[in-house]
């Protein structure tokens, strides 16, 4: 198509095939996945310094700019290498002299209230790491925000102020009720003073000249949180659910999230310069919903993000996945190409939902009137038949047993594979010539909080020193005994879920802990154990919230993870040496994670495929990052370990199943197998994950769409993805069906099958797109 003259050199060299006809609040762009992502937002940040050498900027923190950051840097490290000369000349970056990014100007985004700025999750430490000496930026030229030096009432700290790191704003309208209620007070006008001269700073700078931002859950940018005033400037305020557990990860637990408030600059803070760059950015299906409604509805508080609009030189730089849910996209996705049953069903199952109507009630007029489905091939009576043809043969996939299959199934996380898929795992297996293998492919030590780890050592602690780890008695326990009669801890603990002895329950954790830190710490007695694992109480309990711990404690969080998914696959006889924890090096726990590296993380999967030889490989399928940036990292290790083990063996009988949870989901158009879900199964799937995730059970990292368990959010979009199906099918299908399976069904589970060379080819585009990570 022809190229907008609205978009800039680089821009224009990133614009794809999908026509912009409709209206939008915002132009944008969108790009095959997130590392381009990064690529365009890093070109066009250094096509805007070399016209504004000396202008103002403000940069994200967080996962996001991931990709981001490493082009920049990697772009001016190599400016003049033949590779980055070529990548320049390609995208528009076509002048000789490398730009400077000494002499700008930084101002921060954000950050939450009270931190302290040494912490390493803190967005203070975070812009001085990446941004101040990533990029070479000058101390004296930025506007930080640092907890620390915020004055406060009598010149105190804000330990001193706010002990519990709670700030009420309550008293910004009521009396205090005792002395340090007045210090709090008079303290809470005081950063409302410091934020009015910081956005006054911001302002004599002329405002900001280059903005980068994301967009959160509920639509926020920066912390502006769904609601706020389009006039809102830098301020101390509080925030709501869907952000407090975004910011989970960040804090160490939505229970402190919860509790923290933000300092952050405001929607009229970002607009206040009219010639402003003001770009959004965004990966991923889950980010869809937000950026449709940012950039088609009309302008509201309700989305924060379409403040934009009043920006000339706005933009949104998105993923395909991102635009999923925009006119354009969804014009495109059916106007070009060639026309496939996946449309049709689409199209129909659309507008199913769309005029809230079952699809055997629409009727011709329905369909000729609907934008896609009278773009439909012949269409006719026969197209809706079409549809619920192929999603009853769909059902009859996922309902189809399988035997003398080898399974290898993989989660980047422990829980992931149970949450994806085990109501069909547990059908599966009912067939004993099956075999099936658990593999998790990184140790998720982050998901174990302080709280929950200091609490279990505790415990242990206590059941050593009354002699009831019968098995320190043994006289070679300490030698090699403790390696031994893993499967009993796991045994121990289920048969006192059965018994409802919390007690014994406590005692299996704590066989296993003791285990644990023998081998970690090469422990040779009962009160070497006892002093360590006082040692490590001690450590825990002097570290913040959030903080990445040494690495043996990473390792025993790690551990305490393990053993968990051993928990949930021994509840249907699984042994533990049929659950593989490969803790695969990238995962490091810091803000990002490393590439996966051939050596270290893809040759432990192509060795557990050589020795499984399994004939199905299961694994979460999110090549755009919708979720956790650890699942496409997974990802791409896994095809690279299945591209190379193809070079070993025949891979045309191996299939691929792709799932998803949590995180983001399939529509029944794109998926070849749904398998349904009774009400057994799904408590069989909770009551699993409740007695086995002891450490998920209080939800400390949920989900922004779910305030509880992940075993309760899947279920909900199971149940929600039934309700899409009965549209098509009607509810009769369900409740008067032959199969008592059907019969049963309260909720459907979608899984897509991929042959080898199809998994690879969808994983070889995001391989490129890192610049040969392997």
């Amino acid at each position: 198509m022809e190229k907008n003259k609205i978009f800039t050199p680089v821009e224009q060299s990133f614009l794809n095939e999908v026509p912009r006809n409709n209206k939008v609040n915002v132009p944008y762009i969108a790009v095959d996945n997130f590392p381009n992502l990064g690529m365009l937002t890093a070109m066009r940040f250094l096509e805007w310094v070399h016209d504004n050498p000396a202008g103002v900027i403000s940069l994200p923190t967080g996962k996001t700019p991931e990709y981001f950051i490493f082009w920049t840097q990697h772009i001016l490290e190599n400016w003049e290498n033949e590779s980055t000369v070529a990548l320049r000349k390609k995208h528009g970056l076509l002048w000789e002299d490398k730009p400077s990014l000494a002499e700008l100007h930084f101002v921060q985004i954000d950050e939450f209230y009270p931190i302290q700025a040494s912490q390493a999750n803190s967005f203070y430490h975070y812009v001085n790491k990446y941004y101040i000496e990533g990029f070479g930026l000058k101390r004296e030229n930025a506007l930080l925000i640092n907890s620390n030096v915020i004055p406060l009432a009598e010149g105190k700290s804000f330990e001193e102020v706010f002990p519990d790191h709670k700030v009420n704003l309550d008293l910004r309208y009521r009396e205090a009720l005792n002395p340090l209620e007045k210090l709090q007070k008079d303290s809470i006008f005081l950063i409302d003073s410091w934020c009015s001269e910081y956005e006054y700073k911001i302002r004599a700078l002329g405002g900001i000249g280059f903005f980068l931002g994301g967009i959160g859950p509920d639509g926020h940018i920066a912390f502006n949180i769904k609601g706020s005033d389009r006039y809102s400037t830098t301020r101390l305020t509080s925030t709501n659910f869907e952000t407090q557990a975004v910011a989970a990860g960040d804090l160490g637990g939505i229970e402190i999230s919860r509790e923290r408030l933000v300092i952050t600059i405001g929607l009229e803070t970002i607009t206040y310069n009219q010639d402003a760059v003001a770009i959004i950015f965004a990966a991923g299906e889950a980010k869809a919903p937000m950026i449709k409604n940012a950039l088609e509805l009309p302008p509201s508080n309700l989305y924060p993000a379409s403040v934009l609009c009043t920006l000339p030189n706005a933009r949104f730089y998105i993923t395909l996945g991102a635009a999923g849910m925009l006119k354009d996209y969804t014009d495109d996705y059916y106007r070009s190409g060639s026309w496939s049953q996946e449309k049709t069903d689409k199209a129909v199952m659309s507008l199913t939902r769309k005029l809230n109507k079952y699809a055997e009630h629409l009727t011709p007029d329905d369909l000729r009137e609907d934008p896609y489905t009278h773009l439909i091939p012949g269409l006719g009576e026969h197209t809706v038949q079409s549809v619920i043809d192929s999603i009853t043969c769909k059902i009859r996939k996922g309902t189809e047993r399988l035997s003398s299959e080898v399974f290898y199934h993989t989660g980047p996380h422990h829980d992931d594979i149970s949450l994806g898929l085990l109501p069909y795992i547990h059908y599966q297996s009912h067939n004993e010539t099956n075999v099936s293998h658990y593999s998790v492919l990184t140790s998720g030590f982050t998901a174990v909080t302080n709280k929950f780890l200091i609490r279990i050592l505790a415990e242990t602690l206590s059941f050593v020193q009354k002699e009831e780890i019968e098995m320190l008695q043994y006289p070679d326990f300490f030698e090699a005994g403790y390696k031994n009669k893993k499967d009993k801890d796991v045994y121990h603990y289920l048969i006192n879920i059965a018994s409802e002895n919390a007690y014994e329950r406590s005692r299996a954790v704590s066989h296993r802990i003791v285990r644990n830190v023998v081998e970690l710490w090469d422990l040779k007695n009962r009160t070497d154990l006892e002093v360590r694992i006082s040692a490590i109480i001690t450590a825990v309990n002097s570290s913040y919230d959030g903080q990445n711990p040494e690495p043996k404690i990473q390792t025993l969080k790690g551990m305490i993870r393990e053993y968990e998914e051993e928990l949930v696959w021994a509840h249907f006889g699984v042994r533990t040496e049929n659950v593989h924890h490969l803790r695969l090096g990238f995962y490091t726990g810091a803000i990002f994670t490393e590439k996966p590296d051939r050596e270290r993380d893809v040759i432990p999967i192509l060795k557990q495929l050589r020795d499984i030889n399994p004939t199905v490989i299961s694994l979460a399928f999110d090549p755009e990052g919708s979720g956790p940036d650890t699942h496409y990292k997974v990802l791409q290790a896994i095809a690279e370990a299945v591209r190379e083990w193809g070079k070993e063996k025949d891979l045309s009988k191996v299939r691929i199943w792709g799932y998803r949870n949590v995180w983001y989901q399939f529509d029944a158009a794109e998926v070849t197998h749904i398998f349904p879900v009774s009400l057994n199964a799904m408590s069989t799937m909770d009551v699993s994950f409740t007695n086995s995730y002891m450490s998920q059970v209080e939800a400390s990292f949920p989900s922004y769409r779910y305030d509880g368990k992940f075993s309760h959010l899947s279920i909900q979009t199971w149940v929600e993805q039934l309700e899409d199906v009965q549209l098509v099918l009607g509810k009769p299908y369900f409740y008067d069906n032959e199969s008592p399976r059907l019969r049963a069904a309260h909720g459907l589970l979608f899984f897509s099958e991929m042959d080898a060379e199809e998994f690879l080819k969808s994983a070889r585009e995001l391989e490129k797109s890192t610049e040969g990570a392997f």
